[in-house]
C-alpha cells in the first residue's frame, strides 16, 4: 500500500493512474504538449467537455505539478496552461498507449487525423 495526500493506492501504478484518471485529463495533456493553450482553445480541442469540468480537471492537474497556469495582468485577464517538465514525462507513456490503441483497434480514427 502506498499513501499519498492522505489516499491508499494498491501501488505504484496505482497512484499513476491517479493523475490522468477520468476521460479528460489525458486528452488535454496530449493537446497542451502540442503547446501552451488558453482555456477556451483547451475547451474547443476537447469538444464536449463542460467548463466545470475543464476547471476541475486543470486545477487538480495544477495541483498536482503536471501543467502550469499562468496569469496575465491584463484586462480582461489572459489566461494559459502548459506542461511542466512533469507533465511533459507522462507523454511518451500517452504516446505508447495511443500507438497500442491504434494497433489493435485500427477502425477507431479520431477526427480530421489521418488514416493509419
Amino acid at each position: 500500500m502506498i499513501k499519498y495526500h492522505d489516499k491508499k493506492y494498491i501501488c505504484a501504478l496505482d497512484l499513476g493512474f491517479e493523475q490522468i484518471r477520468g476521460k479528460w485529463k489525458a486528452v488535454i495533456l496530449c493537446h497542451l504538449d502540442e503547446g501552451t493553450k488558453r482555456f477556451l482553445a483547451l475547451q474547443r480541442v476537447t469538444g464536449g467537455i463542460s467548463q466545470k469540468v475543464l476547471n476541475e480537471s486543470l486545477r487538480e492537474m495544477e495541483e498536482e505539478g503536471l501543467i502550469h497556469k499562468e496569469i496575465f495582468p491584463e484586462v480582461p485577464p489572459r489566461v494559459e496552461y502548459s506542461l511542466t517538465p512533469k507533465g511533459q514525462a507522462l507523454i511518451p507513456a500517452l504516446k505508447s498507449i495511443e500507438a497500442w490503441s491504434k494497433k489493435y483497434y485500427p477502425a477507431t480514427q479520431c477526427e480530421g487525423e489521418p488514416e493509419v
